[in-house]
């Protein structure tokens, strides 16, 4: 299958992947490998596989870090808030949960899935976690030593 202007996909998987480029299509919500097909099935769910170039993505281990990085900006966006709110306006302690509730919950929807998109495509880029084509199996080893009799 021919895919890159003329080049085998077996050779896209061994050449160099551009980082940036494969985190700007995660983030987006893109296949990392050709920006076409779509990332996520639902919500947060990732596709087995790209409809588009066929790159499998069943694989990866986004794990806590998209989240973590959620939390990490969206903390910092609304301390920063609560405080330059709370130096120019007198509210009460029930107008700040009233609007900083919401303000929180809805960054952090709003953030998971294209945090969740580039963490994919970093690992992709990176080749982590299955994106390299080995298999992820832990592989059963030989004993180190010899039965001493």
């Amino acid at each position: 299958m021919l895919e890159f202007g003329g080049t085998t996909s077996k050779d896209a998987q061994d050449g160099p992947r551009e980082t940036f480029r494969a985190v700007k299509r995660g983030l987006l919500g893109r296949c990392p490998n050709c920006g076409e097909g779509r990332l996520f099935r639902a919500f947060l769910k990732p596709v087995d596989a790209c409809a588009a170039c066929g790159e499998e993505m069943h694989h990866h281990r986004a794990d806590d870090f998209p989240p973590y990085l959620a939390i990490f900006i969206v903390g910092h966006i609304v301390v920063a808030g609560f405080m330059a709110t709370d130096t120019w306006l007198v509210l009460e302690s029930w107008q700040h949960l009233a609007i900083w509730i919401p303000v929180t919950v809805i960054l952090t929807l709003a953030l998971l899935p294209p945090l969740k998109g580039g963490v994919i495509g970093l690992q992709w880029a990176l080749r982590m976690h299955g994106f390299d084509g080995q298999s992820e199996e832990p592989m059963l080893a030989e004993p180190a030593y010899e039965d001493a009799r």
